[in-house]
């Protein structure tokens, strides 16, 4: 097996000399269960037999008188190049998600990066997402979906990395008129960046500037022309119209501590300025860092933003510790 390494992307992984690609975390996987863990049952399903993906589904076990249920539609992080739906972080998030919300959930597999660079994982998202529209009418083929999902509930979300394809999902949506249209879209912690920063609190310093710059120019996308501000990247410094956001509201969550918190309250900012017609809600913590209520689901402020996000989805305060 080579050993010589040519390319170091830490902490995500190394590329060898043959272009084998070592992902140094993020691959643990564990697997779906019929059994009613947690209260939820859960199934993998293959939506694009060309790229041999998947989406995992989850459904409350007990959903009495078999009563359509608000359709969550996930979309991983991991900066385009790590993790996957399979992923304990992402499983357990999702499981616990569909339980407190009563909600179905599917949440989406797509090519990553390195050996698939951008726009692979935006041409998988939404492959994926006319897949699961293609049950609108109960004729799909997968009868969790046909049976369960309310389409006049639909809610798009991710974290990070999917919380930048979760906006432009939502873009695609309006611009090719998806129907039924989405209700919501939650941007959490969302992968937003720029040559220049957004204001004058944004990120200075030069070398976390580089070093966020040289994930995407060099590993994630590295045929996008104008780097980091190809306007997948930098949805707002751009000139891109939000105008056409095909949802209902949008729930934006940041974090203080985190590098894209300037980021994600510009997008909530451009939102908000814009000729799009719908509810935009910023949730800050202040204190907290990138992705925080995923690693470390228990903490307070973990269960504060999950309540937020499954009263999102279903409408009504929640109170889940």
């Amino acid at each position: 097996m080579e050993t010589e390494i040519v390319s170091e992307f830490l902490p995500f992984g190394r590329i060898y000399k043959d272009g084998r690609v070592e992902r140094l975390t993020g691959t643990e996987v564990i697997p779906p269960s019929l059994d009613a863990t947690n209260d939820v049952v859960s199934k993998d399903v293959v939506y694009s037999s060309e790229h041999n993906l998947s989406v995992r589904l989850f459904l409350p076990h007990n959903n009495n008188n078999n009563n359509k249920l608000p359709l969550l539609i996930y979309i991983h992080g991991g900066a385009w190049i790590i993790e996957s739906p399979f992923s304990p972080i992402y499983h357990n998030y999702v499981t616990k998600v569909v339980k407190s919300a009563t909600c179905l959930a599917v949440s989406i597999q797509y090519r990553r990066a390195p050996e698939h660079p951008i726009p692979a994982a935006y041409e998988d998202s939404w492959s994926a997402i006319q897949w699961i529209f293609s049950h609108a009418d109960g004729s799909g083929p997968v009868d969790w979906i046909n049976d369960y999902a309310d389409f006049t509930r639909v809610f798009i979300g991710g974290d990070s990395a999917g919380a930048n394809m979760s906006h432009h999902m939502a873009m695609r949506a309006g611009k090719e008129k998806l129907s039924p249209r989405i209700k919501g879209l939650a941007v959490v912690h969302p992968a937003f960046w720029g040559t220049d920063p957004v204001d004058e609190h944004d990120v200075q310093d030069a070398e976390t500037r580089s070093g966020i710059a040289e994930v995407w120019e060099k590993i994630a996308s590295p045929n996008s022309v104008n780097g980091t501000d190809d306007p997948l990247f930098n949805v707002v410094g751009s000139d891109s119209d939000f105008s056409g956001l095909g949802c209902e509201k949008v729930l934006v969550a940041v974090a203080g501590k985190d590098v894209f918190v300037r980021q994600g309250l510009g997008y909530a900012a451009k939102l908000e300025k814009s000729e799009w017609r719908g509810d935009v809600e910023v949730v800050v913590e202040e204190e907290e860092g990138h992705v925080f209520h995923l690693q470390n689901p228990h903490s307070e402020t973990a269960s504060r933003f999950f309540n937020k996000f499954v009263e999102f989805i279903t409408g009504s305060s929640t109170d889940v510790m």
